[in-house]
């Protein structure tokens, strides 16, 4: 291992071609978003009927609510919006999924593949707002589609619409968007136009629908891990551009289209290979310069190349990144110091100076986060702050957001974000940025620094 050194496709060099350990470790990062997405859809699919956070594959997830504090299925949920999803196969046949028409609401229906890549986004900045219906396509398919129906090529057979529909969370809102996401539907090619009834799911009662996707992945043994990749590849066929790493990976039994050739690994015993791998995928984290304090991607989101690296590692901290034209996700795990937050130890605030708020044609928020990325309980069950908000202004008109465990008093409390009595990572998300400065994706505008109390 010494002498190797990360490269800008992600994965290590410098190290002996016959290393056959280290192309353990480059396999388990390319491949860490295809195993986390199918271990996903697995878990939000594994159910006979549907119910409020579930359903089974090609029919449409509807939450009805934000996601609940305890929630831990994926990472980095939010409470701006009403997630509204399906897990399609598309290897078999197409699938045709209609959209009704959103007025004015906001909403991103970004489809994403296997690897956790946006392949096509049905969205305001996109398609508008009219009704719309697509028919996604599997690899290699070819057929004739119905009139009035838009052709999306999936690149893998597993495919994952991630919709988000804006909602206020008021009981009105609620009821409203609720009546949006019932005129969604979901269809095989086979029905379309004709009486369909979604057949009853089959229950894998064996699978663990309770412990978080991310903890399973990671407790997976090296060689369990890698025969479930080479499974997954039959149907997710890698990206002509990824010839080098699939060429690589033959040389430790993964070939796509066949199992994993056992014969050909080597001799693992008790190398923790994933673990290493995940190390890797931390140090690229940690390498990765901060924006007053914030990290976040403006030009390498949602489709990443040979770019292995950040692709595991978006997927590591929560799957389904949009692309930066539609959605900006920063988020920070140091303070001014350049030590992790901690709500035991301090008191936060975030200061913006008038006229400066996130700049956004969609929304914001703030969102408060465990260093797991999951919604942390609070005695007012607030997870986020945005822009639905009544802030309390300062004199000059900037205005400053608290974070802290302890209510910063009843004249300051609508501009507070209750963290909890330990350590804690808050995230911005910014919905369709403004292109025109000020604007995030070209750095006219920046996050400001959250910063010690006094």
């Amino acid at each position: 291992m010494a002498g190797c050194v990360i490269v800008a496709a992600g994965l290590l060099s410098g190290c002996a071609k016959d290393d056959r350990d280290q192309i353990v470790r480059d396999a388990y990062i390319y491949g860490y978003p295809l195993v986390t997405m199918d271990m996903t859809r697995r878990q939000e699919t594994n159910v006979s009927v549907p119910d409020d956070a579930h359903a089974s594959v090609g029919q449409i997830i509807k939450l009805r609510s934000y996601p609940a504090v305890d929630n831990h299925g994926a990472a980095a949920p939010n409470a701006d919006t009403l997630y509204t999803m399906v897990w399609l196969d598309v290897s078999a046949e197409p699938w045709i999924f209609s959209m009704p028409d959103m007025g004015n609401r906001y909403y991103i229906m970004p489809m994403l593949s296997g690897y956790n890549e946006v392949f096509y986004v049905a969205g305001p900045r996109t398609t508008g707002y009219k009704a719309q219906r697509y028919a996604v396509t599997g690899p290699g398919w070819s057929g004739t589609l119905p009139a009035g129906v838009t052709q999306v090529k999936s690149p893998t057979a597993l495919v994952w619409i991630l919709g988000r529909v804006y909602c206020t969370g008021t009981p009105e809102d609620y009821q409203a968007v609720h009546d949006l996401q019932d005129r969604f539907t979901m269809v095989p090619l086979s029905s379309y136009g004709k009486p369909y009834t979604p057949p009853p799911g089959i229950v894998d009662e064996k699978f663990d629908m309770k412990t978080a996707v991310r903890k399973q992945v990671d407790a997976m043994l090296t060689e369990e891990f890698l025969s479930y990749f080479a499974r997954l590849l039959k149907t997710n066929p890698p990206k002509p551009q990824d010839a080098d790493i699939v060429a690589r990976m033959a040389k430790i039994g993964i070939v796509p289209g066949q199992d994993l050739d056992r014969s050909k690994l080597p001799a693992l015993g008790d190398k923790l290979n994933p673990k290493l791998a995940l190390l890797e995928l931390l140090e690229a984290m940690k390498a990765k310069k901060a924006v007053n304090g914030w990290l976040y991607w403006t030009d390498d989101a949602g489709t990443y190349g040979t770019d292995y690296t950040q692709r595991a590692l978006v997927t590591l901290i929560g799957p389904g990144l949009n692309f930066p034209q539609d959605a900006v996700y920063p988020f920070s795990e140091k303070d001014e110091h350049g030590d992790k937050y901690d709500g035991a130890a301090h008191r936060y605030v975030i200061h913006f100076a008038k006229g400066q708020m996130p700049p956004v044609q969609g929304f914001w928020s703030l969102t408060m986060y465990d260093p797991q990325f999951f919604f942390v309980s609070n005695p007012i069950n607030r997870y986020n702050v945005s822009q639905r908000n009544t802030f309390v202004a300062n004199p000059d008109g900037s205005v400053d957001l608290y974070l802290q465990t302890e209510s910063p008093g009843p004249d300051k409390e609508a501009n507070w974000l209750p963290a909890p009595k330990g350590k804690f990572v808050p995230m911005l998300r910014l919905y369709w940025p403004t292109v025109a400065p000020p604007s995030i994706l070209d750095g006219t505008w920046k996050p400001p620094a959250i910063t010690i109390a006094p």
